[in-house]
């Protein structure tokens, strides 16, 4: 099978994780994001539920430790070959962080100082207590791939502007089902089908659909309803394009909006302006949290906003799309260029019963940002 990057971009990208496991003093980084394994060797499994590792020595050879199941998935998705591709045994009471142990005993970095990912959905607590129990003393170093993925090569942008594309074609394809009457399962089905037509993939998280009162939720539920002739609908969405990301959010209305509404839609429209002018290189990206709070503010929505705005946009897996750092209060983390990120200017006004929501996703340039959207910002309305 095809690599989604040619070998000039996974060289460069295991050259500059080599050089980041050297300056961090270890002699092997133990990979257990989906994400970092992804980047690397362009690896590409659900099988991070079960256990797995990618190993990263400092002398730059890459190991797979992984289950059956993913043999061929590895060999037809990544630039390993067979020799560095292993798999653990399963049985009753196979413990896989003792062939991890075993592995790096073979690989000679066993008795050495070895880094490992925590903050992933790709080792749980359990698996998590199995490993430290076989390689006790290990040094966390989960920043260390991602901060490497942060900074999108050229081959990667081109990645975001395919999943924008497939984002914005949901979007014609949600308002082409939007009106009153219309059933929310066959809003959903439409921008599913059209990141699938483009040839996207599924999102790391559900599309995220509420109606009516449900337009106040930022989390996807079970079970469907009919809209209104006056009602409003809440999307959070993202295109996907080789696993990367480019997520929007909309709120539609049907029949005539409130004059609250369009205040509120007025305030995010602002409020993204506002949020897309601070973003620069350089700048830390708490100052995009407070253009947007002062926005919402100075518009006597304190109460309706949220403590965030927004987050990175990478190559991801489920559970959630988010590529961490979020745009948060005080949040020093520089901003760099050809980094991609979503912002959501998010109203939830439990007081009125009624919601706003405008985001879409952007590219940090050298002097400022590129909308990735082909849409405006305008009010929705059916």
């Amino acid at each position: 099978m095809p690599f989604h990057f040619d070998t000039a971009e996974y060289a460069g990208r295991q050259a500059a994780a080599r050089q980041a496991v050297q300056s961090e003093g270890l002699d092997a980084l133990l990979l257990f994001a989906p994400e970092s394994q992804y980047w690397l060797c362009g690896y590409d499994t659900f099988g991070y539920a079960m256990f797995q590792c990618l190993v990263l020595t400092a002398g730059g050879e890459l190991h797979l430790l992984t289950r059956l199941p993913d043999l061929r998935q590895a060999q037809q998705t990544s630039t390993l070959n067979d020799a560095r591709i292993h798999v653990w045994p399963e049985y009753q009471g196979a413990n896989p962080a003792l062939d991890l142990k075993a592995l790096l005993s073979e690989l000679g970095v066993l008795g050495g100082t070895l880094g490992f990912e925590s903050r992933t959905a790709g080792l749980t607590d359990f698996n998590g207590q199995l490993l430290r129990a076989a390689l006790p003393g290990l040094t966390d170093a989960s920043d260390l791939i991602p901060a490497l993925r942060r900074i999108k090569s050229p081959a990667e942008i081109d990645m975001h502007r395919k999943a924008a594309a497939l984002s914005d074609d949901a979007l014609d394809a949600a308002l082409e089902e939007t009106r009153a009457g219309a059933f929310e399962g066959d809003i959903l089905a439409a921008m599913q089908g059209a990141v699938f037509r483009g040839g996207g993939d599924y999102a790391g998280n559900e599309i995220i659909l509420g109606s009516g009162p449900g337009a106040l939720l930022c989390r996807s539920h079970s079970g469907r309803r009919h809209l209104l002739a006056q009602d409003q609908l809440t999307l959070e969405w993202s295109g996907v394009f080789a696993r990367y990301h480019a997520a929007m959010m909309r709120t539609i209305i049907t029949g005539e909006p409130p004059a609250a509404q369009r205040a509120m839609h007025a305030a995010c429209d602002e409020a993204l302006a506002a949020c897309e002018a601070a973003i620069r290189p350089g700048a830390p990206m708490g100052d995009v949290y407070d253009a947007h709070a002062q926005v919402f503010d100075r518009h006597g929505l304190h109460h309706a906003r949220l403590q965030a705005c927004g987050y990175g946009m990478g190559a991801v897996y489920p559970p959630i799309w988010v590529d961490f750092p979020m745009f948060y209060e005080g949040n020093p983390l520089i901003m760099q260029e050809n980094q991609v990120f979503f912002l959501h200017m998010i109203l939830m006004d439990s007081d009125t019963g009624l919601a706003m929501c405008v985001g879409h996703s952007v590219l940090v340039t050298p002097d400022g940002t590129e909308r990735l959207s082909r849409y405006d910002t305008g009010m929705l309305i059916r």
